[in-house]
């Protein structure tokens, strides 16, 4: 039998704390060698682009694949998302797929999760600190989200250049996390903040790198293609720079591919992954006046091990339809 999961159900029993926890453990596995994860390979039919993005952890027994496609005429022509996404999850003793479950919200928890186990290692610890959003959108709530999970953070500013869009933030975010949200009127305003989280589709640098104060802490979510950036040359050289894989910030992150082109920034400067801060392989922040920046790319480990934490929860509760395949 095949459990089912549809979008609905996935959220009803995955949540912000449980996913950095799994998430963390799927970091160490990475870093401990007990992981298996093939680079992410791709195939563009007609019309759009199908990323396969295959993993498995053996400590967490959780083997998998998601599937993501980006079809741009998605909306106008099928009334469908541009991008959409389904997990295959399958029993790594018998190889039988045991679930098929909604990637959207699982992918959406899964990045936020990633930098909270980052702030986690990387950021400073201080009663009532500040989170700076640039993005509103649902990867800006679930980065919020995360902070929030990890950090005491009593006060947010966000900043999109969608006035509407910024708003509706606030007030969803406020009541969700019963903290003060401000919608700040233009980027120099998010730099007063303790933690910075860039979340936006903006394919150039979105904040100057050198206004940023010491001490602080950067997640950089959006850009995931060698040209597209969202933190500049200056950030970057002023940073220790972590990145959750190596080989992908040198394939897809142009917050560091374009600097290191330009021979701005050595090879040298990428400092860790951040399963070897995990498990201590590596110092995360050594003093209060390190700026520190997390690049996250996305990686099938946390696809695989957070599939395997909805399915366990689902399995708990008695959620999902069980079919005959």
């Amino acid at each position: 039998m095949t459990l089912i999961l549809n979008r609905n159900e996935v959220e009803a029993v995955l949540n912000m704390k449980d996913c950095i926890a799994t998430v963390e453990a799927a970091f160490a596995e990475l870093a401990n060698g007990t992981a298996d994860m093939p680079m992410r390979s791709n195939i563009k039919p007609p019309g759009g682009l199908s990323l396969y993005m295959p993993a498995y952890l053996k400590e967490m027994k959780a083997l998998a694949c998601k599937v993501v496609t980006v079809y741009k005429d998605n909306p106008v022509s099928h009334d469908l998302p541009t991008t959409i996404g389904k997990v295959l999850l399958q029993d790594p003793a018998t190889g039988d797929v045991t679930c098929i479950m909604d990637g959207g919200f699982l992918t959406a928890v899964r990045t936020g999760a990633a930098s909270g186990v980052a702030t986690k290692y990387l950021a400073r610890d201080e009663k009532g600190m500040t989170a700076g959003i640039f993005g509103t959108g649902v990867q800006a709530q679930m980065q919020l989200l995360a902070v929030c999970e990890v950090r005491d953070i009593s006060k947010a500013w966000a900043y999109d250049i969608n006035k509407e869009a910024a708003d509706k933030f606030a007030v969803l975010m406020k009541d969700k996390l019963g903290i003060e949200i401000v919608v700040a009127e233009n980027p120099e305003e998010l730099l007063q903040a303790d933690i910075i989280c860039a979340a936006t589709s903006s394919p150039t640098p979105i904040f100057d790198g050198s206004k940023v104060k010491a001490g602080t802490h950067i997640n950089g979510i959006g850009s995931h293609t060698p040209n597209a950036r969202e933190l500049d040359t200056e950030i970057i050289k002023r940073s220790k720079f972590i990145g959750d894989s190596r080989e992908a910030c040198f394939n897809e992150a142009g917050d560091i591919i374009i600097p290191l082109n330009a021979g701005e920034i050595h090879e040298t400067h990428f400092y860790a992954e951040l399963g070897d801060v995990v498990t201590a392989r590596k110092d995360g922040r050594i003093n209060d006046d390190e700026i520190t920046i997390f690049k996250s790319n996305g990686l099938a480990v946390q696809d695989a091990a957070t599939a395997k934490l909805v399915y366990d929860k689902a399995r708990e509760q008695g959620i999902g339809t069980e079919i005959t395949i």
